[in-house]
């Protein structure tokens, strides 16, 4: 007898942590339309809602791949793009709706081009078959850059509930930004140091 049914445990591109990838995708859409109307607090509240929903599928889609030995091609594709393509949509809408602004918009370039430059440098070593492990800093940058977008998200509406809110978003986004500048030269230098070294192979 098997604790979960044979349609949830199913491996390939229907498999659960890719549609756990796929609904995170279909989020984006959903949250860009919604901070359309910055000032509704209802908007927000929903928009957070969704936010938080998309935040814990990043979570639960790798562990739940790695319990159920359910990784995939696709899925090992689609699930850094989905978490960039998150993260870039909120950070325009919330450019554009005035959330972020003044010095605070190098905080979101910062993250914005290190996302640009990973993903390029990721391309370029995956075709020297070179893998960039995560490291802890990593995993620390994306904790950050998730929680101040939650708290960005709420915006004006959850400084009713919580004062400061926004500003503690701000906070965060910064904080997010300075690991994101440590991370990203750690990818360059891993990058740079494969391309002297395909160089110098080189006849």
């Amino acid at each position: 007898m098997t604790i979960f049914p044979d349609a949830i445990k199913r491996r390939g591109p229907w498999s659960l942590p890719n549609l756990l990838t796929y609904g995170r995708i279909v989020a984006i859409p959903a949250l860009v339309a919604l901070l359309f109307w910055p000032r509704d607090d209802w908007m927000r509240w929903c928009a957070l809602a969704i936010y938080v929903g998309a935040a814990v599928t990043d979570y639960l889609d790798g562990w739940i791949a790695r319990a159920w030995s359910q990784q995939s091609a696709i899925g090992r594709m689609l699930d850094p793009i989905a978490d960039k393509l998150l993260v870039c949509a909120l950070l325009l809408m919330l450019v554009a709706d005035g959330t972020i602004h003044s010095w605070s918009l190098w905080a979101a370039i910062v993250i914005l081009c290190r996302e640009i430059l990973v993903s390029g440098l990721r391309e370029f070593l995956a075709e020297l078959k070179v893998s960039v492990p995560v490291s802890n800093v990593a995993k620390w940058k994306t904790t950050a850059q998730l929680l101040a977008l939650g708290f960005l998200v709420a915006g004006p509406a959850g400084d009713k509930v919580l004062p400061y809110n926004t500003q503690i978003g701000i906070v965060m986004l910064w904080l997010a930004a300075l690991l994101t500048m440590y991370t990203g030269w750690d990818y360059f230098n891993a990058g740079i140091r494969h391309l002297v070294e395909e160089d110098e192979r080189a006849p």
